[in-house]
């Protein structure tokens, strides 16, 4: 287990925690959040061991097998899955071992066969492009070289390589930050399957719900560990909070009550011996913090340029790039009311009709009819890299402002979104990435659109932020059309889902919990077909009528469809063998316990060790069984989908 031993860190001269005691147990999965700049990355270097606590120890196992998700990787001329594979380290060195053996002897050939059959080594590259599909990428990008892909496109890459790893803990920073919503779908079945230690910083509330069973939050310089997942924690701080508060009140209303005997009888002397007894009664009293919420940020979209109905409509649409037809006879028809959540599987064309609607990109047939008065707002990544690196917030805001707002007035609606004191003025070349995100925002928001067409607005953004774009989108009087692998952000703004799917663009019947189905059986129905297709494929081989298959081809049907089950046999055989496992010490422990020179007042610690020892066990083998299921319901619904 990982353990914390009055653990203080400091950054840059400034305390991030201090004296912070704790243990994390394996199998556990535990979400780090704070605000930015906490010292949440801080944590994941120490536990890593490129940082040292100041005070304290912290201990980790050293035969673990780390994995953690670095934030860049180079444009290297390497194939795409060969950088995945490169994330199972054994399996990549006995392969390089393997394609040099000229120097090797019979007897390490043999021990190197071995050893890559035990870490199931003839199944890594399946693995690799399954995991590879399960975040996006077509079977055919497999073979591009790594620097090929955008920078988005190489972070997925690099969450692939590091998931490869054959790991005991887990460290994921942001992992869903350049995902859509299928990959985060995809992603959150992937963790809660994990076996190992996982530690976590997202702020992507549903993700973490789904996820996590502990939650381990920094705040006011210390390190508080809570159990359950991010919505038990939020109610279990707001009543510790509320709690303190409380006691911060009556503490203040104490001191208030000796100091006014001091001040008003210290110079007497048949009251000099209480009023001693006061001042140093208050001295020795701790002080308590204030029950301390961080501020939210808030800021309110401005009142809409004037309104028309509808403000843009789109007939009979298709649309696509050059001579690639994406998707066609769509029609859709936005006016002041509308709350569009785009859905669809990545490669769909989300982006290709938010562009579209945009007007970025021309249509290959139908009509774009845009009214007089429209005036979109859009975000996208780009509008972040558009920012002029060289100009300030209030520079950026100035040029795009009437020259008769006051700069008071500009100072604090960016103060609004974030900016504060020198960062106004600061060019904005050095900013992070939710910086910039907020200031594209901010220049969005200025200019008072009548229709939003948001596309990932909340990648960068923390809790805080994400939280105030929510509310501000609820109150926002124009319409919406919105793409975001933000769950709560969908649910809370968007009326109508419209599904993007085999080259057509139709309302979905139904919530996000039925498209996180629907989504799961579509990649089914995608193994099914051997392999990750386009839609309009699919549809052609489903109204392909199946001839009759020799045996030859039934045989290898069958092996194909073994092939596809092996993984998750595995891992059921896995949870089996864990299960036998915690299940026999279980059995030990409680005839130890049934020894009654146990219960001695000299064996209490032997007592306890074995009392907790059952506890975790019983935890472990609930959090086997469960995992177990759910495999073996995976492996019904694929099984099932062959026949």
């Amino acid at each position: 287990m990982i353990q914390l031993d009055q653990v203080s860190l400091r950054r840059g001269g400034r305390v991030l925690f201090q004296k912070a005691s704790m243990q994390i147990h394996p199998g556990w999965k535990v979400g780090l959040t704070g605000v930015n700049g906490a010292g949440k990355s801080t944590l994941f270097a120490t536990l890593l061991g490129s940082v040292t606590p100041d005070e304290g120890y912290l201990h980790r196992p050293q035969i673990w097998t780390v994995a953690h998700m670095a934030q860049e990787i180079k444009a290297l001329d390497m194939a795409a899955i060969d950088f995945v594979l490169s994330g199972d380290e054994e399996y990549w060195n006995i392969q390089e071992k393997l394609a040099n053996s000229d120097s090797l002897n019979d007897h390490d050939l043999m021990h190197l066969h071995g050893r890559f059959d035990e870490i199931d080594g003839y199944s890594a590259p399946a693995k690799a492009a399954q995991l590879m599909a399960g975040l996006g990428f077509m079977e055919h990008q497999n073979k591009l070289l790594v620097s090929s892909f955008s920078g988005g496109w190489r972070m997925r890459l690099n969450l692939a390589r590091t998931l490869m790893s054959r790991s005991d803990l887990l460290l994921l920073d942001e992992p869903t930050n350049h995902l859509d919503l299928d990959a985060v779908l995809w992603l959150e079945d992937w963790l809660k399957a994990y076996d190992g230690t996982l530690i976590l910083i997202s702020h992507d509330r549903d993700f973490l719900d789904a996820i996590t069973d502990h939650i381990l939050h920094i705040e006011n310089q210390e390190l508080t560990l809570y159990t359950g997942n991010y919505s038990t924690f939020e109610t279990t701080r707001s009543e510790r909070l509320a709690q303190q508060q409380q006691a911060f009140e009556k503490q203040l209303e104490t001191r208030v009550h000796l100091q006014k005997f001091i001040d008003r009888f210290k110079a007497k002397a048949s009251k000099a011996r209480q009023a001693q007894s006061r001042i140093k009664q208050l001295e020795r009293m701790q002080d308590l913090a204030p029950a301390h919420v961080d501020t939210p940020f808030t800021f309110s979209f401005r009142e809409p340029t004037k309104m028309s109905s509808p403000l843009l409509a789109m007939e009979n649409v298709a649309i696509g790039y050059e001579n690639k037809l994406i998707a066609n006879r769509i029609n859709l028809q936005i006016t002041p009311s509308t709350r569009i959540g785009l859905l669809g599987m990545n490669g769909a064309g989300k982006s290709t009709l938010i562009k579209s609607l945009v007007g970025d990109l021309p249509l290959l047939g139908g009509e774009r009819n845009a009214s007089e008065l429209l005036n979109i707002g859009y975000f996208a990544q780009h509008q972040m890299d558009a920012l002029d690196d060289q100009a300030s917030p209030m520079l950026q805001l100035a040029r795009i402002a009437d020259p008769k707002i006051s700069e008071a007035t500009l100072r604090s609606f960016l103060g609004s979104f974030g900016f504060s004191g020198e960062r106004m003025d600061t060019p904005c070349e050095s900013f992070s990435g939710g910086e910039r995100a907020r200031l594209a925002l901010s220049l969005i928001v200025w200019q008072r659109p009548n229709v939003l067409i948001l596309d990932e607005p909340t990648n960068h953004l923390d809790l805080d932020m994400r939280h105030a774009l929510t509310m501000a989108l609820t109150d926002y009087d124009g319409a919406v059309v919105l793409v975001s692998h933000e769950r709560q952000l969908i649910a809370s703004v968007c009326d109508e889902l419209f599904l993007v799917h085999g080259g057509k663009c139709t309302e979905f019947d139904g919530d996000l919990t039925d498209y996180a189905n629907w989504l799961r059986q579509a990649r089914i129905d995608m193994i099914k077909q051997g392999g990750i297709i386009s839609a309009p494929e699919a549809e052609i081989i489903e109204k392909t009528p199946v001839s009759k298959v020799d045996k030859e081809a039934q045989r290898k049907l069958a092996a194909q469809r073994r092939e596809q089950t092996r993984p998750i046999r595995k891992n059921i055989e896995k949870c089996e063998s864990q299960i036998e496992k915690i299940q026999l010490r279980l059995q030990g422990i409680e005839d130890l316990l049934a020894d009654g020179t146990l219960y001695e007042a000299n064996r209490k610690e032997d007592l306890l060790k074995l009392m907790t020892e059952q506890t975790e066990l019983k935890i472990k083998l609930e959090q086997a069984e469960e995992q177990m299921l759910e495999l073996m319901m995976t492996l019904e619904e694929l099984e099932s989908s062959f026949e």
